[in-house]
């Protein structure tokens, strides 16, 4: 499973906006960790700067100070379409308007193939459907219409998910899709009465690492355009009906633990996973443990609940990336290894309760139960603060083939007696959607298949197609 990209746009005059881009793409450093980006406009130039690696790998002072200017988006960025080769780190460029744009986009789009068919574009000329995007953009500027106008018909077209930010001359302009599956917030440098700019980000605590203050989330179908005079909206897209549908995984696992989602503390949601989980599972035990990072707060609820003491039981090594970007078995198994070790004198002879969010392949979860026995843990008994992740999402996490999912071939059971614990439970849906303190704001669509939008594929009656 690979995760949502992280984008950033800031406007705000007389400040070195590349360097509050630089920190705001660190606090978003999770979200990606192939390629980072960033485009500026200065003296009526974009200027592009982007390669693989992480944020702080990319740019050193020498390269945020040589990109001046007012306005800057920016990109951290793990691939879910496309080539994940440095030609297709983001922003996107384009030479088409006065002086071109660039794009930074965090989704998939499910219609690729149908919008560059319909447009005369071959499809394998494309990097991406963020580098399609830009293509169709610059079609439609060479023919007269404004940026704005531009990502009203293409977008207008699009299927799938986006939270889109897109740089032009004089101003920098965000977008999400009319599901909202990916998150989007504008926060505020300075103070109400006198703003000195504004921020764009994927998420909350990219504002707080810049000083700015997060004035609301972007409603899906409208595009937020700033500029030096300030803020406008405008609803570009028709919202879906029904609820908001962002993304459930954004509270178990992809946001970070301080961010604020649809007003619920992501933190706070995790714990109260926990605890659900307890009352729902509960098991005879020595110790409750979490599986670092996002699995800590689910089992210190789970702890709180059950009255069974918390303790750490694996150390995580912080200079190891996600282990579900390995692309065979044997290299997610080692990277477990690399990644966590065990503490022997808590974990030996002892009764565990491990907490982690989800089971996708089953790979690294199986590494890891092998881990804690051989370091000596009489019993291990796994709880896992999602529902059986049993469907392939095409709105920005990369699990295109349900066969890769083992709750989609195993039964419980099954997948207990293939990971090798004592016992396995999997939290309801009701009680996550408890926990999260929503009913139906979140897209579930790879823990039931009702997809709340097309996807690319037949799906054998489930969902849409």
């Amino acid at each position: 499973m690979k995760e949502a990209c992280g984008v950033v746009g800031i406007v705000a005059t007389g400040r070195d906006v590349s360097y509050l881009c630089y920190d705001a793409l660190y606090a978003l450093q999770h979200r990606g960790q192939e390629s980072a980006g960033m485009a500026t406009f200065a003296d009526e130039m974009i200027t592009v700067v982007k390669d693989n690696g992480l944020v702080s790998h990319v740019f050193s002072d020498t390269a945020l100070r040589a990109l001046g200017g007012s306005m800057v988006i920016g990109h951290t960025r793990y691939s879910t379409s496309g080539s994940a080769n440095w030609t297709a780190a983001q922003p996107v460029y384009r030479s088409a308007g006065r002086s071109g744009f660039a794009l930074a986009h965090n989704g998939n789009l499910t219609n690729t193939p149908a919008l560059a068919e319909a447009a005369g574009i071959s499809v394998s000329s494309m990097l991406s459907d963020s580098d399609l995007v830009a293509e169709l953009l610059g079609h439609e500027v060479e023919a007269g219409a404004s940026l704005s106008e531009a990502l009203g018909r293409v977008l207008g077209r699009a299927e799938g998910a986006f939270s889109m930010v897109v740089l032009e001359a004089g101003a920098v302009h965000a977008v999400r899709d009319p599901h909202g599956f990916r998150p989007l917030c504008l926060g505020r440098l300075g103070t109400e009465d006198a703003p000195e700019g504004w921020v764009i980000a994927s998420e909350s605590p990219a504002l707080d690492v810049v000083g700015a203050a997060f004035v609301r989330e972007i409603e899906p179908g409208e595009m937020i355009s700033v500029t030096f005079e300030g803020v406008t909206s405008t609803r570009l897209l028709a919202p879906a009906p029904g609820a908001e549908r962002l993304c459930v995984f954004e509270f178990v696992y992809f946001a970070r633990p301080d961010a604020y989602l649809l007003g619920h503390q992501v933190h706070t949601a995790r714990r109260r996973m926990g605890e659900a989980l307890a009352v729902q599972s509960p098991v005879a035990a020595d110790l409750v443990m979490g599986v670092p990072d996002s699995g800590v707060p689910a089992a210190e609820g789970y702890a709180k609940a059950s009255g069974i003491p918390f303790g750490y039981g694996l150390v995580k090594n912080r200079y190891i990336g996600r282990t579900f970007i390995a692309p065979t078995p044997n290299q997610r198994a080692a990277g477990v290894r690399r990644k966590l070790n065990p503490l022997r004198e808590n974990i030996a002879g002892q009764r565990l309760v491990v907490v982690d969010d989800s089971i996708v392949r089953g790979t690294t979860t199986r590494a890891l139960v092998g881990m804690l026995r051989d370091a000596g843990a009489a019993e291990v008994h796994l709880r896992i603060s999602s529902p059986p992740f049993a469907w392939p999402c095409y709105y920005g996490i990369d699990t295109p083939n349900r066969d890769e999912l083992l709750a989609a071939t195993h039964s419980p059971e099954q997948m207990r007696e293939y990971i090798g614990c004592d016992s396995l439970d999997f939290i309801t849906l009701a009680n996550l959607r408890g926990a999260i303190g929503l009913g139906e704001e979140c897209c579930d669509a790879c823990l039931t298949g009702n997809y709340p939008a097309p996807t690319p594929v037949a799906l054998g009656g489930a969902g849409r197609w």
